[in-house]
């Protein structure tokens, strides 16, 4: 159900957490080759998907980007009563015309329109259009100004305006569930997350949680065992795994969250220890080496930070690759 791409290189983290053996060049090999892009879509925020799903998913969602851009968002409310499919349908034909940064559109809609303001009708296109940003933007060897073109003019095909959420709905389901409808609202973006399952109701499985709170299932899904192992796993900057419920104490406890990240990041690469998010972590290179800095919310046990210490090993080594140093746990005072 896509990956959250805010930062070019997390999908290929997200991905190299999950499956064993990943290759960067894999995935670089399908954004090259327009089987996999970079779009707005769950929360009117960047994803990487298939091609397939780009098409997909943006007609479930164009209502999210949509209601974003126009109370979300400051900047449909500056454009004040310009007529705004004017200015998209001349946006997308600049688009259409040749590959352009954001800053570029800007510049060739204030031509056309100098007492309007510039940064919000670019940033109704941006909105308003099924766009994506075309390589080197989003490549693992290297990377590029985010380049926007239409997602017709790049796949061959153009998404439909606005589709039924329905089947976006159950696909979710499908990779986040047992899940809420305040969850099904907090990962992609959708009002009336409630109707929208009630009207799925009857091909799916419920549950309870321990507050009586209602989760949906699809039928066929396996549930985890609570003895389950959970291996220590990095994850990137934005991952949906975290993202995708609004209850995310299933995940991490509220209370440690102040004592994750580094100085004043609002957001943080994760690790889960135990299946929970116990510890940040980031890279910082200097003069050809790469450290990996992992920093706990509390003290680990000597098991678990040597578990840390291993899998910090061979993420440097993927993403650091001759540069890898060595892990450093950054201890709780």
């Amino acid at each position: 159900m896509g990956l959250q791409a805010q930062e070019p290189r997390d999908p290929y983290v997200a991905l190299w957490s999950r499956i064993e053996s990943f290759r960067p060049e894999e995935l670089e090999r399908l954004v090259a080759g327009r089987e996999a892009v970079r779009t707005t879509l769950m929360r009117a925020t960047i994803h990487l998907v298939t091609a397939r799903d780009c098409l997909a998913l943006r007609p479930a969602l164009q209502r999210v980007a949509e209601r974003v851009f126009r109370s979300g968002s400051p900047f449909g409310r500056r454009l004040g009563d310009v007529d705004v499919a004017e200015i998209v349908a001349a946006g997308r034909a600049l688009l259409e015309e040749e590959p352009r940064t954001r800053a570029e559109l800007r510049s060739l809609l204030a031509e056309r329109w100098p007492d309007r303001d510039a940064e919000a009708m670019a940033h109704a296109v941006a909105y308003l259009v099924p766009l994506v940003q075309i390589p080197p933007r989003g490549l693992w060897s290297r990377s590029g100004r985010a380049t926007l073109t239409t997602a017709a003019a790049w796949l061959g095909r153009t998404p439909a305006g606005e589709a039924p959420p329905d089947a976006a709905v159950r696909r979710y389901l499908a990779a986040f569930g047992p899940a809420s409808a305040r969850d099904v609202a907090a990962w992609s973006g959708l009002t009336g997350a409630r109707a929208i399952l009630e009207r799925l109701r009857r091909g799916l499985r419920t549950f309870r949680d321990e507050h009586g709170v209602e989760l949906f299932d699809v039928p066929d899904a396996p549930l985890g065992r609570p003895d389950a192992p959970a291996p220590v796993r990095f994850l990137p900057q934005y991952d949906n795994v975290f993202l995708s419920h609004a209850d995310r104490s299933r995940i991490g406890d509220a209370a440690d969250r102040p004592h994750l990240g580094f100085g004043d990041d609002r957001f943080f690469s994760m690790v889960l220890i135990g299946g929970f998010l116990r510890a940040s972590w980031r890279i910082e290179r200097e003069r050809g080496a790469a450290t990996l800095l992992v920093r706990p919310v509390r003290k680990l046990a000597k098991r678990d930070a040597a578990a840390v210490a291993a899998e910090g090993r061979r993420l440097l080594a993927f993403a650091a690759g001759d540069a890898a140093g060595d892990v450093r746990l950054i201890l709780p005072a």
